[in-house]
């Protein structure tokens, strides 16, 4: 491994000597768009350029997300085709988010970035997203789908979704503040202030959301069901003069980000929910979800005179959380705890459980609490090179990349008793650290990527390929021994080394650039379950985009062959078999689907412009065997993937007048499946589809100081986003928000 390592690196590094010099004068080749291109990852030849990108490649830049001044990061993602989103909680801070049909399980079928480093709170070992940056202090969004995928990984099948953070300004001094102010105690505010010298610069920033809530705990009118969220910020660089011919820089960014979330997983019968969506039971009044996140991140970057890049990061992630939550309930006092789900399945056959979770009384410690405590930590160091030449008439681009990774997640869970008395959790007892769960999960990986993109006249192949070295390793502890003393009893190793292909290709046509791709998919599997096998698939897209002046369109056609799927076992999908953290085989799986996008802005005279967008994704994903899982339930062949809607539409649309702007937006999503299914849905296992729409106006009173406001949800459509882990759960309500931005 780590002599094929070496010898692709060496490869990569010999080869332009060989080549012709570029022409210095070449524009193609120039930096455009960010002070730090190491921290995009649609970058070609130095330049972010979508439009290019051989596979699917969406931007959303500051301007957009500036238009409706969104905190939830499942408005945002609305906009990309091929993005498959179950909302949970309405304001995005816990999102399910795969791509092109992915399992959107806490986003852990994708790959997530942040300035190009790793962010899941254990990307091997334990990737569900239980830590997902704030939306609301990014500078841009970056979506990779298909062939160009596979440069990032290590989860290769649906795409990698890319965090910008915000970059130290350029200038002698900078800064921009902003704030809003919305319904129940909506709160969200944003600022940053930094500066350029010739040799250094820095940047230091704070971001701070909060609310009240949306939701009314059952006797407890007053009872805590938001959220608060600070986000800090630091960055500082050293660099070369700006007329030097070498580009040489170095930046620390240190962040920190603590959550705490009044949230739950216990959701309403489906009557309840008819009456009341925005009601939460008695029996969820202690749940909570507190996180604290730090990230490190030291980049050195090198460019050379004839464009040759070099960059060195080291970073590291630790994330803590406690996640207190309703478990189960000893429902009759027998001393025996049942599963809460059978309640919602069947209420009418379990009314005296229905009235405990509405708050009646219980038995003496009938109420059974878990404490989720897990530590993760996420470190390594990535290495990548860069190098555009030619030889006689071809241009190249020739990058590679190589990571070493390592990543663990440690729980040492209890529980605790509570007796439910006059619609209050009176605290009975609990159990030792540890009592519920002792153990740890370990990832050390080694990746490296090798592409060439080789540009002929107007045709454009990036051929590619990735390899990763997976050591997994799980730890069990003796439940008696929290300080593990005793080493653990049981050790369970897995090993992965996989190879993934993949060859994108574009040809020029006039303002038509036509695109195909195929490559292999990968997701590795979990420590947990020995039989779980990796996730593998074949990837292909084609398609085409149109560009001429202000008319932008995109169209492509997609379709996976999934080898084997993997269910990944959360108590967020409402999981109770084997242990949390198993992974579960599904075997062969086909999504196919199309992805359609188009923007113009239409201008009448000389003040007045219509801006228009429209997206639009279909998805068919289904199983292609028949089989009897504990995970998966009974599946025939030609079943619909669960969570997955057929539909999904968005349009943007408004007025911009002077200094004035009026933008409204429309979010359609065709009814899902909560089961795996075929045929027409029954009530019980379905999520009815919905529209909502959005609507954001801008005055700027001078250059710098604008106005705002927004509704969400302006109709105040009452709608479900999911039936689990337990009940069904509703999205945001109609919410009213005003602020006001500075920059200078």
């Amino acid at each position: 491994m780590y002599r094929a390592t070496a010898s692709l690196i060496a490869i990569a590094l010999a080869a332009p000597a060989y080549a012709n010099e570029k022409d210095p004068t070449d524009e193609r080749q120039s930096q455009d768009g960010i002070a730090n291109p190491s921290e995009s990852i649609i970058v070609i030849g130095g330049r972010i350029d979508a439009y290019e990108v051989a596979g699917a490649a969406d931007l959303i830049d500051g301007e957009e997300l500036s238009e409706f001044e969104h905190g939830d990061v499942n408005r945002v993602l609305r906009q990309v085709p091929g993005v498959n989103i179950q909302e949970e909680d309405g304001f995005g801070l816990f999102p399910n988010i795969g791509l092109r049909g992915a399992p959107v399980e806490r986003s852990s079928n994708i790959t997530l970035m942040e300035d190009g480093v790793l962010i899941a709170p254990a990307p091997y070992a334990a990737p569900a997203a239980y830590y997902f940056p704030a939306i609301g202090r990014m500078d841009a969004v970056e979506v990779i789908k298909g062939a160009g995928s596979v440069r990032y990984g290590p989860r290769t099948i649906g795409g990698a979704i890319n965090f910008r953070s915000t970059p130290i300004p350029t200038e002698s001094l900078a800064g921009e503040a902003s704030g809003q102010l919305g319904s129940r105690g909506y709160y969200q505010g944003h600022g940053w202030i930094g500066a350029s010298a010739d040799n250094f610069g820095a940047m230091v920033e704070s971001y701070q959301q909060g609310s009240d809530g949306f939701k009314t705990i059952d006797g407890l009118p007053g009872a805590e069901t938001g959220f608060q969220r600070q986000d800090y910020r630091a960055r500082f660089a050293v660099h070369t003069n700006p007329d030097s011919p070498v580009d040489a820089r170095l930046e620390f960014a240190y962040g920190r980000s603590e959550l705490e979330a009044n949230e739950t997983y216990l959701g309403l019968a489906d009557a309840d929910f008819a009456s009341d969506p925005y009601r939460r039971y008695s029996a969820s009044q202690r749940d909570v979800f507190t996180g604290e996140h730090d990230q490190y991140r030291l980049t050195g970057t090198l460019r050379l005179p004839d464009d040759t890049q070099f960059a060195v990061t080291l970073y590291r992630n630790d994330f803590t959380r406690s996640w207190s939550k309703l478990q189960d309930i000893d429902f009759d006092g027998d001393g025996s705890f049942d599963a809460i789900q059978p309640v919602f399945d069947a209420p009418s056959s379990n009314e005296r459980g229905l009235a405990i979770l509405r708050g009646a009384d219980s038995a003496e410690g009938a109420l059974r609490i878990r404490n989720n405590n897990r530590v993760y930590r996420s470190e390594g160091v990535q290495l990548s090179f860069e190098r555009p030449f030619e030889t006689g008439e071809v241009r190249h681009n020739l990058a590679a990349s190589l990571r070493y990774h390592e990543d663990e997640e440690d729980r040492l869970q209890n529980e605790e008793f509570y007796t439910q008395t006059d619609g209050d959790l009176v605290f009975v007892r609990q159990t030792a650290p540890g009592a519920q769960a002792n153990r740890e999960a370990k990832a050390k990986a080694i990746a490296f990527y090798l592409e060439n993109r080789i540009e002929i006249g107007g045709l454009t192949l990036t051929p590619g390929i990735r390899y990763e070295g997976i050591d997994l390793t799980r730890l069990d502890y003796d439940r008696a021994d929290p300080a593990r003393l005793d080493g653990p009893a049981r050790i369970r190793k897995t090993n992965v080394d996989e190879w993934l292909p993949a060859l994108g290709a574009t040809y020029a046509l006039g303002d038509v650039l036509l695109i195909a791709g195929a490559s292999r998919g990968f997701s590795p599997p979990g420590p947990g379950n020995p039989e779980a096998r990796a996730e593998k698939s074949w990837n292909y897209e084609f398609g085409g985009r149109f560009r001429n002046g202000a008319i932008q369109a995109s169209a492509i056609a997609f379709y996976s062959d999934y080898s084997n799927l993997l269910g990944n076992c959360t108590q967020s999908v409402g999981c109770s078999v084997g242990d949390i953290g198993d992974q579960f085989n599904a075997g062969a799986v086909s999504v196919k689907g199309l992805e359609l996008a188009a923007s113009t802005e239409h201008q009448v005279g000389r003040e007045i412009s219509i801006p228009f967008s429209v997206v639009y994704t279909l998805t068919d994903a289904q199983f292609e065997s028949s089989f009897e899982s504990a995970f998966f339930g009974s599946v025939s062949q030609g079943d619909a993937l669960p969570y997955i809607a057929r539909h999904q539409f968005y349009a943007e649309t408004g007025l911009a007048f002077g200094p004035a702007s009026l933008l409204v937006s429309a979010n359609y999503t065709s009814q899902v499946r909560t089961e795996a299914g075929s045929g027409d849905i029954s009530p019980d296992e379905r999520i009815d589809e919905r529209i909502v729409f959005d609507l954001a106006g801008r005055f700027a009173l001078t250059e710098g100081l604008s106005l705002f406001a927004r509704v969400d949800n302006l109709f105040d459509n009452a709608y479900a986003v999911a039936r689990r882990p337990s009940g069904l759960r509703p999205g945001a309500p109609r919410r009213f928000v005003a602020g006001a931005s500075v920059r200078f």
